[in-house]
């Protein structure tokens, strides 16, 4: 019987995820060298070529993907043998990380952890604030357990590493500053502010996703402004300085602005889709389910909210 040796695997499944020897073994905190030498002898124990040479860089063979492809069952059945030994051994006790991009902290995290700590106070849930692109490095990474990010800077549903769980549709909504021509027209569409000016981020999430939500609405917006703070972006709306979408999820930093308004859109209302990811086979262990269970309810009451 072929011979597989899990730690070997593992580092071929990270030089596949990385790209390079030298980035996988800074990944692994190993030498290139030393990874060289594993994925050589995981070569000779499976009988088959793994690696080919494509310029300076290595890539890898059908067979190579053929075994990663089985292997990725096999790491979903260890987390599942982990979680499942970890609920064996601490019942109701037990830690989860969760690594969370900064307007979900407030709005889905603070209040299923306050839940959780009525319902499981021996379960100590660690939160740690990420954007939604690190959230995943950090839960590949194995830094945290939990990740909970914007679908569109997720892994994709057939990512064979993660399991996705949806959690939340979150409207945006336009700020405006106090008497802008359009604070109080009727029936108020994106495509109608195509001519003003705009404040976002220079990059990242929010610059994609406002620029994405223009463009949807056929306009590519002018950016006279670059911010990535909630309350920085509405300082300068509430100065006439230019207009500026945003999550209805941010309803703690839009508090007290009395220069700005909130417009629902009409009829082509802008959504991101906030999503939780764990390591495939993770979210059958006690304590990561209940945090997946209590952050469900959450997005649950907070859509109620919105909808209200």
């Amino acid at each position: 019987m072929t011979e597989w040796d899990i730690k070997k695997l593992q580092i071929l499944r990270t030089l596949r995820d990385r790209g390079t020897v030298t980035a996988t073994a800074e990944a692994l905190l190993m030498t290139p060298s030393a990874v060289s030498q594993q994925l050589t002898n995981l070569a000779k124990q499976l009988g088959v070529r793994l690696l080919e040479a494509q310029g300076r860089r290595v890539r890898l063979t059908d067979a190579a993907h053929l075994v990663l492809r089985h292997a990725e069952v096999v790491f979903a059945q260890l987390e599942r043998a982990d979680a499942e030994l970890d609920g064996y051994l601490r019942g109701e006790a037990g830690q989860v990380r969760v690594a969370a991009f900064p307007t979900s902290v407030p709005a889905l995290v603070v209040p299923a952890v306050r839940q959780l700590r009525s319902a499981h106070p021996g379960l100590d849930v660690r939160v740690r604030e990420a954007e939604a692109a690190e959230a995943y490095e950090l839960l590949t990474a194995g830094e945290v357990d939990l990740a909970l990010s914007l679908a569109a800077h997720a892994p994709t549903a057939r990512d064979p590493k993660f399991s996705r769980v949806p959690l939340l549709a979150d409207p945006l909504d336009v700020a405006l500053p106090a008497g802008h021509p359009q604070a109080e027209a009727p029936g108020l569409r994106l495509a109608d502010l195509a001519a003003e000016s705009w404040i976002f981020g220079g990059s990242g999430p929010w610059s994609e996703i406002t620029t994405a939500a223009c463009e949807a609405a056929g306009f590519v917006p002018e950016q006279a402004h670059s911010a990535s703070g909630w309350t920085a972006i509405l300082a300068m709306v509430e100065a006439g300085m230019g207009v500026a979408l945003v999550p209805r999820m941010a309803s703690a930093e839009r508090r007290g602005g009395a220069g700005v308004v909130m417009r629902v859109l009409a009829a082509d209302q802008p959504r991101r889709h906030v999503v939780a990811a764990v390591r495939r086979g993770a979210e059958e262990g006690p304590a990561v389910a209940r945090v997946l269970a209590a952050l469900r309810q959450a997005a649950a009451a907070r859509e109620t909210v919105q909808q209200s």
